[in-house]
């Protein structure tokens, strides 16, 4: 596998200015980098997965993410599999706290067991380092205003009722 080809996955549901940033760092380290879009059984999604697509293609072109991005989705088999489909061999993650890196290690280990994938914690700039899609969904629920955690395409999308794509 070569490690010059990276994945960055996530449920991006919706994709916010975080999830951006880690796409951005990652972009620059990687020769290729692929932004995945996973099925997460164990969430309930707000976003089906063609429009969480889209909306990472306008958030990725509209903030000028210089690199070799794709952007696809995954829902069948281990992300490892897309992985080694790929040839990448590495998985970018960003943790925003703790709470995260409980939850990433153990993937990361058994990932690198199970393919020799390697995993990059990549660490948020901390103007996002306490957003998440899950809190972003609740505000935006409710009626508030979440374009300062979101990109521009994702916030004209949440403003128009999801018309906008």
């Amino acid at each position: 596998m070569n490690s010059r080809i990276a994945v960055v996955p996530g449920s991006f549901d919706p994709p916010t200015r975080g999830h951006l940033d880690v796409i951005r760092r990652a972009a620059r380290l990687y020769d290729q980098l692929h932004v995945v879009v996973v099925h997460n059984p164990g969430k309930e999604a707000m976003l089906p997965i063609a429009q969480r697509l889209s909306l990472l293609e306008q958030s990725i072109a509209e903030e000028d993410i210089d690199g070799n991005v794709v952007v696809a989705s995954w829902s069948v088999g281990l992300l490892v599999d897309y992985a080694r489909d790929v040839n990448a061999g590495v998985l970018v993650k960003g943790i925003r706290s703790q709470a995260d890196v409980v939850y990433e290690v153990p993937m990361a280990v058994v990932n690198r067991d199970l393919a020799d994938v390697e995993t990059v914690f990549l660490l948020p700039d901390p103007a996002h380092a306490m957003v998440s899609s899950s809190l972003v969904r609740q505000v935006a629920a409710l009626g508030g205003d979440v374009s300062a955690y979101v990109p521009p395409a994702v916030s004209r999308f949440l403003h128009t009722g999801g018309h906008d794509l």
